[in-house]
């Protein structure tokens, strides 16, 4: 498991690393031609590199036409629950904050399905506060039945589930499973979970196994920016990946880059990310792995994605409602977070097929073979 290997990880030491990287460093990173290291990315997303996040960026933009071509996919989010038995200081969510809560029934959970699939959709994310009597397996399983006669990939982003639960669902449909660290820093970690399953910091640090042991076709990591230092938090993703990589090698893998939004019972964050830092890790990213798939969410702006999606990402999400039945039946419940860029789908679309982008509506595998 992962969390034996990280035991021996020193947040601070590693810290220091990042930061002492010089601009020799990120040149040797930037002009290799075989694979690169962690130490390379630990080089690209330090300071040394912002001077030269230009030349990061045509780099990382080379690299993604090369192995994806100047495509993107597109996936619709569907909030199915925002019960939830955690205390999270940063979701809106949290056990603590006092909302109405709701869970989609069988019919909602179809009139749902039919909004998203008029926006054009073929992908969809299914998510849920983590609330394992109201929406565990059994629930996830009957809203897997309803949801895969109308989508040709569905990923899941809920609470972590044992090796056995997910070996479960695959039958059903599932293809790919979202499971966010939040912060890799443990203390930290702490702070922000301090009630719920979810303050099991190892359990969480371990899903990532228990879904690759499940052999789940696809599995997606991150961080949430702002609860930490963003340098070191990304490098423990890479840490990670690169981990998961050589043990799972079956399962794909994608990272997300989510910065803290404001939401109910909104948090601060310690550490302010700005937009040319997270270009310069999207950036890192694809420079140090050419495989991983890069997904941008509605969290950024609509100017932000404008410009950023054609620098290494491949998938972004559009039109995206953040509240269980968002989309026609509950479309006054309360969003997880706020969304930034409130463009339509078919907006989106066309603003990337006006940059020479070509739109894909269904999962990569479906689309073409990519390798």
């Amino acid at each position: 498991m992962f969390s034996e290997s990280f035991k021996s990880f020193n947040w601070q030491a590693t810290t220091k690393q990042i930061y002492s990287k010089t601009a020799a460093d990120v040149e040797r990173a930037l002009a290799k031609t075989d694979k690169r290291t962690l130490d390379d990315f630990q080089a690209l997303i330090s300071p040394a590199a912002a001077p030269y996040l230009e030349q990061m960026a045509a780099l990382s933009q080379q690299i993604t036409h090369k192995r994806f071509g100047k495509t993107i996919q597109l996936f619709a989010p569907m909030y199915l629950s925002n019960e939830c038995q955690n205390i999270c200081t940063y979701c809106g969510f949290s056990l603590d904050n006092p909302i109405k809560r709701t869970t989609l029934s069988a019919t909602q959970i179809l009139a749902e399905i039919s909004v998203i699939k008029d926006m054009g959709y073929d992908h969809i994310l299914l998510v849920t506060g983590e609330a394992n009597k109201t929406v565990g397996v059994e629930y996830f399983k009957n809203a897997l039945q309803i949801i895969r006669p109308h989508f040709a990939h569905i990923s899941i982003e809920v609470q972590p589930l044992n090796q056995p639960d997910y070996e479960e669902l695959v039958p059903f449909g599932l293809n790919t499973v979202l499971v966010y660290q939040e912060t890799y820093k443990q203390d930290t970690y702490k702070i922000h979970h301090p009630k719920g399953k979810k303050s099991n910091f190892t359990y969480r640090l371990d899903t990532a196994d228990r879904i690759g042991k499940a052999e789940v076709k696809k599995i997606g990591l991150g961080v949430l920016l702002g609860l930490e230092d963003w340098r070191t938090d990304s490098f423990c993703t890479a840490l990670h990946l690169d981990y998961l990589e050589r043990t799972y090698w079956k399962s794909k893998y994608s990272i997300s880059f989510p910065r803290l939004r404001p939401a109910e019972g909104y948090l601060e964050p310690k550490v302010i990310m700005d937009d040319r830092e997270l270009t310069q890790l999207i950036c890192a990213y694809r420079i140090y792995n050419e495989e991983v798939e890069l997904s941008l969410s509605t969290r950024e702006s609509e100017h932000f994605r404008n410009n950023v999606f054609k620098l290494g990402v491949t998938t972004m999400s559009a039109g995206s409602k953040t509240n269980p039945g968002g989309y026609c039946t509950e479309t006054d419940s309360l969003e997880q977070f706020e969304t930034s860029d409130e463009r339509s789908s078919k907006e989106i679309a066309a603003m990337i097929q006006n940059q020479g982008y070509e739109v894909v509506w269904k999962d990569w595998d479906m689309a073409y073979d990519y390798h």
